[in-house]
């Protein structure tokens, strides 16, 4: 029972921890542009190989 009193404070350390994560990944943009990563791979590239 006396782990309970260590497990709940470390749970809430990481759930603020996440927390904190997550909003700093908003603030600096992370999650402005969610399609062209998607459309990125699907696209060849153009150029021709070099020559052997």
């Amino acid at each position: 029972m006396k782990i309970i009193y260590l497990l709940i404070p470390l749970g809430l350390l990481v759930l603020a921890a996440a927390l904190w994560a997550f909003f700093w990944a908003v603030r600096s943009g992370q999650f402005d542009d969610m399609e062209t990563p998607a459309w990125r791979i699907l696209l060849d590239d153009d150029s021709k190989p070099p020559p052997e």
